[in-house]
C-alpha cells in the first residue's frame, strides 16, 4: 500500500491508501480513519453513493468527530475500478463511480467491477493483515447506491455484525438508477441481480440482525425512486427488526447526511461494543 494522504483529525488520523487490487485489475483507493489508540477497536466501513469517490465522504459528512469520540476505525473505499483503460460511460448510472458494490458478469464490465468481492474480500483482508483492529466488531452502512450496497452486503456476510443506511437505494429491480447497471452488467439476467438485490435478500437471507437503522429525507428527490418502504414491507414479512426514521425538509444529500452522521456512528459503536 502507497500513503498518498495522512491529516491529524481529532484525537486520530484521516488517511488514503492506495494499492493495486486483485480483484478489479487496477489500482484502487481507500480512506482510512483511525483513532490514536487503535487496538482492537470496532471497524465501520462506509459505502458512497454513485459519482462518489473516497473524498466525498471524508471531506463533508464531518463523521471523524464522532469516530474519535467512540474509538472507531473508518474504512471509506472507493465506489469503483477506475483508470485509462478501465470501461466506462458518459452516463453517470453506469461505469466509473457507479460500481453498485457487484461483480459484473458481462463483457466489459466483468474484467474490473468486480467491487463485491472487493469489498467484502479483498479490502477486509488488507485491513486486517496490516492493522490491528478488531476481527469481529465490524459494522457496514452507506448512502445511496452505498446504501443498498451495505444492505446486501450484511445480509450475505457474517463479517459485518451491525448494518445501517442513509437513504438507500433498495430495489435494484425497480430503481431507474439501476436500469443501466442491469442491462449491461448482467445482461438483464434477474437472478444474477437477485444476489445484490436488498429486497430479495432480506426475504431470504437466514441472517437476522437486532435492528437494521435507516434514515430517508421526506423531500429527497429521489423518494419514490428508493423503494425504502418496500424494503420495510420484506423485513416485516421474515420479522427482521427495522427502525425507519423519515426526516420533514431534508433532501438526498450530503447536508442531510451531515446532520444525522453522528447517530449513525454511534449505533454502530454502542452495538458493536456489545460483542
Amino acid at each position: 500500500m502507497k500513503l498518498i494522504e495522512k491529516h491529524r483529525s481529532f484525537q486520530g488520523y484521516q488517511e488514503v491508501y492506495r494499492h493495486p487490487s486483485k480483484v478489479t485489475k487496477c489500482d484502487m483507493q481507500f480512506a482510512l480513519y483511525s483513532p490514536d489508540n487503535c487496538t482492537d477497536v470496532p471497524v465501520l466501513y462506509f459505502l458512497s453513493g454513485i459519482t462518489c469517490t473516497e473524498q466525498n465522504f471524508i471531506q463533508k459528512s464531518g463523521f471523524q468527530k464522532f469516530a474519535s469520540k467512540n474509538q472507531m476505525a473508518v474504512i471509506v473505499p472507493d465506489t469503483s475500478p477506475r483508470g485509462e483503460n478501465i470501461p466506462d460511460d458518459e452516463n453517470y448510472k453506469l461505469g466509473c463511480g457507479a460500481g453498485f458494490y457487484l461483480n459484473a458478469t458481462q463483457e466489459p464490465w466483468s474484467q474490473n467491477y468486480n467491487m463485491y468481492d472487493y469489498i467484502t474480500k479483498e479490502l477486509p483482508d488488507i485491513i486486517a493483515n496490516n492493522y490491528k483492529f478488531s476481527n469481529s466488531k465490524v459494522g457496514i452502512f452507506g448512502h445511496s447506491m452505498g446504501g443498498g450496497g451495505a444492505l446486501q452486503c450484511a445480509l450475505k456476510n457474517d463479517l459485518y455484525k451491525t448494518v445501517s443506511a442513509i437513504s438507500p437505494i433498495c430495489s435494484l429491480h425497480h430503481s431507474s438508477f439501476a436500469k443501466d447497471v442491469f442491462a449491461n452488467y448482467f445482461n438483464n439476467n434477474e437472478e444474477e441481480l437477485n444476489l445484490y438485490d436488498p429486497i430479495m435478500l432480506v426475504k431470504q437471507s437466514k441472517k437476522k440482525f437486532a435492528d437494521i437503522k435507516i434514515d430517508v429525507g421526506l423531500d429527497d428527490e429521489f423518494l419514490k425512486d428508493l423503494y425504502i418502504d418496500d424494503f420495510v414491507e420484506a423485513c416485516n414479512s421474515v420479522d427482521q427488526k427495522l427502525s425507519l426514521n423519515k426526516h420533514k425538509g431534508y433532501d438526498h444529500g450530503y447536508y442531510f447526511i451531515h446532520s444525522f452522521i453522528e447517530q449513525h456512528i454511534e449505533y454502530h459503536a454502542s452495538n458493536l461494543k456489545k460483542i
